[in-house]
């Protein structure tokens, strides 16, 4: 069994975070990644006001006694929420982990955290937000490399790289990801000094995730080419799947369309359809390179047990060849 830093400070099993995905990542969901051993990670910005997002967590709640986490998204939107509202019923609701993200540093919720003994987790894509982060205080940072899915940053850095410079500049407990799909990319972040790795386009295609078949299939047939970057003339690149939603949005761009309807080419709205409906044509995907290396889909559980199982394996070989 792998123990980490990170898996004794959280008290899960295995050094897995499951990515937070929009549209996806939901109490059921959530539970099932916890119940499986990682950390599971509820998207709260799915909620957008305080009584959903109360129903959302008393859910989840009901479906795990294990460790979880809570996103609070920092990125701009179309239709922003309030968030310190959603902070403040996850506080209210028990929630002891949370996952902060997006473009800027989560500075006016910071007391909250230490006041409530919050453990705080934030999400970047460069050493520099790492280093602001810890800080501010974070007790835990996750990096994530330029093969990620959606968010990449604006340094474009793969995570061989990222990961262990972002060790190297930080006193507390660092999570890699970008591009890990089984137990190499696993072992290959704990070997850059990660204490955890970040999964989520593979997760994509599990039994429990919450999406239609067809885009499961999809991914199961992707390639490492199969992925595009679009919202780059906006400065909020994305990694998504090459399909034609990314199309329309990469020609939106090109022909210099207005800011709103390049926006609207990418709503979230529409991802949640393809999920929903497996029309896979009407939007975007974000996801990683990692797609390329998806070869079946297994149950959750199964994909982390083989997954741990695997890095094992290659620290154990790796240890006896020396």
């Amino acid at each position: 069994m792998i123990k980490t830093k990170i898996t004794e400070m959280l008290g899960i099993k295995y050094p897995i975070f499951a990515g937070n995905m929009m549209n996806i990542s939901n109490p059921e969901f959530a539970a099932v990644c916890s119940n499986a051993g990682g950390l599971g990670i509820l998207a709260s910005v799915m909620y957008r006001k305080e009584p959903p997002l109360r129903e959302a967590l008393k859910k989840l709640k009901a479906l795990t006694d294990k460790p979880y986490a809570v996103n609070v998204n920092l990125f701009p939107m179309l239709k922003p929420v309030k968030q310190i509202d959603l902070v403040k019923a996850m506080i209210d609701e028990g929630v002891k982990i949370i996952e902060t993200s997006g473009h800027q540093a989560p500075d006016k919720y910071i007391p909250l955290f230490k006041e409530n003994d919050i453990i705080w987790i934030h999400k970047c894509a460069g050493v520099r937000y790492a280093l602001k982060a810890a800080s501010l205080g974070a007790d835990i940072v996750e990096v994530v490399g330029w093969e990620n899915g959606g968010a990449t940053g604006r340094f474009d850095v793969g995570t061989i790289v990222l990961t262990p410079a972002t060790v190297d500049a930080l006193e507390i407990p660092v999570v890699g990801g970008g591009g890990i799909s089984d137990g190499r990319g696993l072992a290959a972040v704990l070997s850059l000094g990660a204490e955890a790795g970040l999964i989520g386009s593979r997760l994509m295609a599990t039994q429990e995730c919450p999406i239609h078949d067809n885009l499961k299939q999809a991914l199961l047939n992707a390639t490492i080419y199969d992925t595009t970057l679009v919202m780059q003339s906006l400065h909020a690149t994305h990694r998504v799947w090459a399909n034609k939603g990314a199309q329309t949005v990469l020609e939106l761009e090109a022909s210099k369309a207005d800011q709103g309807k390049i926006f609207e080419a990418a709503a979230g709205v529409k991802s949640l359809k393809m999920y929903q409906e497996g029309d896979l044509d009407v939007g975007i995907v974000s996801c990683g390179q990692g797609i390329g290396l998806i070869n079946d889909i297994p149950t959750v559980k199964e994909f982390f047990e083989r997954t741990v199982l695997e890095a094992e394996q290659i620290i154990k070989k790796l240890s006896n060849s020396l």
